[in-house]
């Protein structure tokens, strides 16, 4: 998907605007999987996120292909518009962000103290998206799709730091929601030649991803129900299964229990909060750990912005019910 001088081009302009974030071994997770595991902390990000890199990366093109934009329209369910929102403002433009009617409050917050106009509209990530793209046409703003070659390529500058640290990783698990997370991980992968497999994992509520790479076409899900709103997808991303339908090994569902199972222990054994998605690759390997002794396992934890009244009720032992 990109060259290796892609990449680099990318890694210097993200690091020109955040330091790359760490990837450390914790041993309480090393003994719950009962192998070696390495922890990405894209919860270190300046907006806790890992898709603030694709923003630094889109936001950079936009403003050298379109020098006389004023704003830009967005959907989210928070980190993409934290992103996007603080880069434009950055940029010197506009940023309109959509978002779910019950959307968590405290990612709202977020995104509207890095400038965000936020809106509220439908029931699902995807009913906000159409929102955003039919205001677009009919304002003039520049539609940010969830998935754009420029965004992947700055998310797979994480990639491309875990693998440049770590290239013995054996396996790696990465949330699926739009695609680009696991997109850029495989691109970084194929750039540095490397052969490490890289499972994709969603959520038994969302799983609309899983069933499409698995009868090897696009499936709608008639909904997206999860606690981990990153991957509250409902409508798969075309442009994005192109790339994982046969890149990816393949892609494992995680229910809400082993979820909110995984933020307890990321909490109990390092410390870190981690969102939903952001804990799905762990509740995923803890689900594959029969398969894992002897080799060396990458974890993404992709972001750490979760609600407090959440994030209380998982660590008193509880499974949240998501939004309706």
């Amino acid at each position: 998907m990109f060259t290796l001088a892609e990449l680099q081009a990318a890694r210097d302009l993200v690091h020109a605007q955040m330091p790359p974030t760490p990837q450390h071994e914790w041993p309480l997770l090393a003994e719950a999987l009962g192998t070696r595991a390495v922890v990405k902390h894209e919860n270190h990000t300046p907006t806790g996120a890992f898709k603030l890199r694709g923003a630094i990366t889109f936001i950079d093109w936009l403003r050298r292909t379109q020098p006389d934009l004023t704003g830009i329209v967005t959907a989210t369910r928070g980190n993409h518009g934290q992103g996007q929102a603080r880069q434009a403002r950055a940029a010197g433009l506009t940023a309109r962000v959509y978002v779910p009617c019950g959307n968590a409050q405290e990612k709202n917050a977020a995104m509207r103290a890095f400038g965000a106009e936020l809106i509220e509209h439908g029931k699902d990530f995807d009913e906000a998206r159409e929102e955003a793209m039919r205001v677009a046409r009919a304002e003039n703003l520049f539609p940010v799709p969830p998935f754009h070659r420029e965004m992947v390529r700055g998310v797979a500058t994480c990639g491309f730091e875990l693998f440049s640290a770590r290239p013995d990783l054996d396996r790696v698990y990465v949330p699926v929601g739009c695609g680009s997370g696991l997109c850029g991980l495989l691109a970084a992968r194929d750039a540095l030649g490397l052969r490490c497999e890289i499972v994709g994992v969603v959520a038994t509520g969302a799983d609309a991803v899983k069933r499409s790479v698995e009868s090897g076409r696009l499936v709608e899900g008639a909904q997206a129900r999860t606690i981990a709103d990153g991957m509250a997808v409902r409508v798969p991303v075309a442009e994005a299964f192109a790339i994982y339908g046969n890149g990816a090994a393949r892609i494992v569902s995680v229910s809400d229990d082993e979820i909110a199972q995984a933020m307890r222990l990321y909490y109990s054994a390092t410390h870190n909060l981690a969102e939903g998605a952001g804990a799905a690759p762990l509740a995923a390997a803890l689900q594959e750990r029969a398969q894992l002794a002897g080799s060396n396992v990458g974890l993404i934890l992709s972001g750490g912005n979760v609600d407090m009244g959440l994030f209380a009720r998982v660590l008193a032992g509880q499974t949240p019910q998501p939004a309706p």
